[in-house]
């Protein structure tokens, strides 16, 4: 392949298509003296009109056809020239195409760059697997070391909601669907003893103790580290999702916010990510499939785009004004001490804040799909947002998870400039080693077209577009839905404008009441709202739903009022203070105040962070019988 040596749009190209042929072709510029010495039969004025590619049989080829010739001695790239000499129309536009390119090239080469960089070669995405899975595996061990600490005071046996009885009410549930006769397939499931794993996927059919809970908490917590140092990745993948997958079933409301499914889906697209060794090394491993690369982007622009969608379509007044902000940062569920300096910014940057989040979430996701550098401006926006958000609300890993995948956007090059000297000289590594067992196109393409296939079923709920699916794929949607890992996203799609917040109170006497204070809902009006995150006090978030709705429909929080009647240790060590450290109260009641940050005079003046005002009760006064 002979081409223009002075031509920087030519020299970017050439680099690329050297790496597709390898060493079948070789390139030289025209400007080099062996040329004319080599091929005296080609005039200079041809090689100054176009590339040339000359065979091993001393054809000539120009333009577009040399360029398709060369590349066609890659394997993977001869479709090109299928399509070339099988289609007349197929070869005019090419060659048209190619004489645009040829008058543009000092456009063109100014554009390359804005879009693609000085790299323009193949991309690679070993470093970027290594970072991903590292991360996630960073991810999963805070998640599976925050649920340890609290899961016996939320579903153990002395817990909140316990999982035992959690149990024996699925198991009456999964009885009386198989006694149905509308239901005689899952009866003759139900036989094999699988159907009761698919309608509740937990480890808790076989024992819901303690002893089994912390279980697999240790057992998230020693996969993560073992996936964090690279050991067997994929198969620790499948476990970290399984278990907790498991957790999520069992703990209920506890476990239920969009990060838990966040989580399990990025797990679940992970495990197809991942290289299938057991060893660690990056140098030993396997192409990372770029169809599987493709979903988690989609999965970035889903999560993105639906929570932008959601604001919009609620028809909420303070987002389609942009006063949402003026009240978010005051009533979210656990706001940091930046928040409350957020809260006093004037209502102009709340509302050109509340602009860019917008743009930020209904625009810049379509740039997931741009070229490369355009890729980083959306990735560097999303990062930019999430970091806001971790800075002024306690959200747990939901804003780490969310960076991390915005790592798909890296890629090879562009890693190693952080990475040891050892690590940059990758490709000589990877041409000496045999090639490495990865995930065949045989399982990503099928699972591709699932993904993209119920992305679009939830768009069109998302949006309200009745669509007629086919009854088959609504079975298979209903069918993996409880495995929470193709799930729909977007917090907030109703700002709350007040706080709420319930002080629970106990009582000897049922004149005397003393407040239970939480470790970090808000309670006292001079305690500094606190930084949590990446740890989520799952009792603490809770408070926040109950108090927006009724005691009736929260069932948990009256057994959590008994547990403190009770005086559980369990859900006592949940709590920030217990105002009856010797013996539990014969009373317990609930009242509702509502808060508001103050502002800078007023907590200069009284250090209080808070004001509130009474507004009722929530729960009325309650004792165990035996106490009456």
């Amino acid at each position: 392949m002979v081409y223009d040596g002075e031509c920087k749009f030519c020299c970017v190209w050439i680099r690329r298509w050297k790496q597709a042929t390898g060493d079948f072709v070789e390139y030289f510029p025209y400007q080099d003296s062996s040329i004319a010495t080599r091929f005296p039969e080609i005039p200079r004025s041809q090689f100054e009109a176009a590339v040339q590619f000359i065979a091993v049989d001393g054809s000539v080829y120009s333009g577009a056809e040399a360029a398709f010739r060369a590349l066609a001695t890659n394997p993977h790239e001869q479709f090109l020239l299928d399509w070339y000499t099988h289609s007349q129309t197929f070869a005019r536009a090419t060659e048209w195409g190619y004489r645009f390119v040829a008058r543009h090239r000092q456009f063109l080469s100014f554009l390359t760059r804005f879009l693609w960089g000085d790299d323009v070669g193949p991309p690679r995405y070993f470093l970027v697997r290594w970072f991903f899975l590292r991360a996630l595996a960073i991810i999963y061990l805070i998640a599976f070391v925050s649920l340890w600490v609290q899961v016996k005071g939320l579903v153990g046996a002395n817990g909140i909601l316990p999982a035992q009885a959690t149990m024996d009410s699925l198991r009456q549930a999964i009885d009386e669907a198989t006694n149905s006769q509308a239901k005689f397939q899952a009866k003759q499931e139900r036989k094999s003893g699988w159907a009761r794993y698919h309608v509740a996927p937990t480890f808790c059919w076989w024992s819901a103790s303690d002893k089994s809970l912390q279980l697999q908490c240790a057992a998230g917590t020693f996969l993560a580290i073992l996936l964090l140092a690279g050991v067997a990745p994929a198969p620790c993948l499948f476990l970290l999702w399984l278990i907790y997958l498991s957790l999520c079933t069992i703990c209920r409301e506890f476990l239920g916010f969009q990060w838990d499914i966040l989580l399990l889906e990025t797990g679940f697209l992970a495990i197809f990510f991942a290289q299938l060794q057991i060893l660690p090394g990056l140098w030993r491993t396997g192409h990372p499939s770029r169809v599987v690369l493709w979903l988690i982007r989609l999965l970035l622009f889903k999560l993105m785009f639906q929570s932008g969608c959601v604001k919009l379509l609620s028809q909420d007044v303070t987002w389609r004004n942009s006063t949402a902000l003026t009240f978010h940062y005051e009533t979210q569920p656990l706001p940091t001490w930046i928040g409350w300096y957020a809260h006093q910014l004037p209502v102009s940057v709340q509302k050109l804040s509340t602009f860019l989040m917008f743009g930020i979430e209904l625009v810049i996701p379509f740039l997931i799909f741009a070229p490369r550098r355009i890729r980083f401006f959306a990735g560097f926006a999303f990062v930019a947002l999430q970091t806001l958000i971790f800075l002024t609300g306690n959200y747990c890993f939901f804003n780490l998870l969310t960076i991390v995948l915005c790592f798909s956007f890296m890629y090879h090059s562009f890693c190693s400039r952080w990475m040891a000297y050892r690590w940059r000289s990758f490709k000589e590594r990877e041409k000496s080693k045999k090639k490495r067992w990865s995930w065949p196109l045989v399982v990503t393409i099928p699972l591709a077209g699932g993904v993209i296939v119920f992305t679009l079923m939830q768009f069109s709920s998302t949006f309200r577009v009745p669509s007629p699916w086919p009854r088959p794929l609504l079975s298979l949607y209903a069918w993996v839905s409880p495995f929470r890992s193709f799930s729909s996203y977007g917090l907030f799609a109703v700002m709350t404008t007040t706080r709420p917040e319930i002080i629970v109170e106990g009582s000897n006497d049922g004149i005397t009441w003393r407040e239970y204070e939480f470790k970090y809902k808000s309670g006292d009006v001079k305690g500094r709202p606190r930084f949590v995150e990446p740890h989520q006090p799952r009792l603490d978030w809770q408070m926040w739903f109950a108090a927006l709705g009724d005691y009736r429909r929260n069932q948990w929080f009256v057994n959590f009022c008994v547990r403190l009647l009770q005086g559980s240790p369990e859900v006592m060590a949940l709590l920030g203070r217990n105002p009856f450290p010797d013996a539990p109260p014969r009373y317990v009641r609930a009242v509702v105040y509502e808060y508001h940050f103050t502002d800078f005079e007023t907590r200069r003046k009284t250090g209080a962070w808070w004001r509130r005002e009474l507004k009722g009760d929530y729960i009325p006064v309650i004792s165990l019988r035996q106490n009456e």
